[in-house]
């Protein structure tokens, strides 16, 4: 199909609207919850990204609800199915059901509404004052709990959404201390390639994360950015970039 030069300047204004909407839509990168500071760094490889993060803060009781994830696909497709997920979580979270009945519900309503091909990984907490976190692990890359004495790797606590409708969530727990961070990021972090193909690694970003020092969460994230961008060594960013990273404060 052949387009005007019309046409193509319409899609292109359409496509950078878009852009701005799904940004638009995203919270603000630096959130302050009680106990709690949120930092985000959203990086699309193009236009329109599949990587979606959330903070939702329900003020009574005072819980602060974070979501991590990314959906299958690239560009339009992947940021239509973003927006139906973030609708779906910000629809349910208000009921204030258990985690894992929680995600249960999305996963249904996400399956029902999408294609057969499409799935998303996605991370669903909790945060509360104490210190404690719940969260449920839908098939993404394991978030990097780091405290003074040692790195904690929180693995998958079910199938990522959109695979099966009926399936299985299990919810877990863990205890924080002032200090403590929790880091979540999506693949275009851990797949960044450097000229020879090799792909950066969860081991890498454990072995970063190990030897930091940085105290507020903005600058782990700029530091984290750094190490990336030096594996890569000029090769341009293949994938959407997101990165959030939550401390105890």
């Amino acid at each position: 199909m052949n387009f005007s030069s019309e046409q193509l300047r319409s899609l292109k204004d359409d496509l950078e609207l878009a852009a701005r909407i799904q940004v638009g839509l995203l919270p603000k990168l630096d959130v302050i919850s009680k106990g709690w500071e949120v930092h985000a760094h959203y990086e699309p490889a193009g236009v329109l990204s599949g990587d979606y993060y959330d903070v939702i803060r329900l003020v009574d009781p005072d819980e602060t609800y974070f979501l991590f994830g990314d959906v299958s696909g690239k560009g339009v497709s992947a940021s239509i199915l973003m927006a139906n997920l973030q609708a779906i979580f910000r629809s349910l979270i208000a009921s204030r059901i258990h985690l894992g009945e929680l995600m249960e519900r999305a996963n249904r309503l996400f399956s029902g509404s999408t294609p057969t091909t499409a799935f998303a990984t996605l991370v669903c907490g909790r945060v509360l004052s104490s210190g404690r976190i719940e969260f449920v692990n839908a098939g993404h890359s394991p978030p990097l709990l780091q405290r003074a004495k040692g790195l904690v790797s929180i693995s998958s606590t079910g199938l990522p959404l959109g695979l099966f409708s009926e399936a299985k969530y299990e919810t877990r727990a863990v205890e924080t201390s002032r200090g403590d961070r929790l880091l979540l990021y999506t693949d275009g972090v851990s797949e960044a390639r450097n000229a020879s193909g090799e792909e950066l690694g969860e081991a890498r970003i454990e072995a970063f994360l190990t030897r930091s020092e940085e105290q507020s969460s903005e600058s782990m994230i700029k530091a984290l950015l750094e190490d990336v961008k030096a594996f890569r060594n000029g090769v341009p960013q293949h994938d959407d970039i997101t990165i959030m990273a939550l401390r105890r404060v």
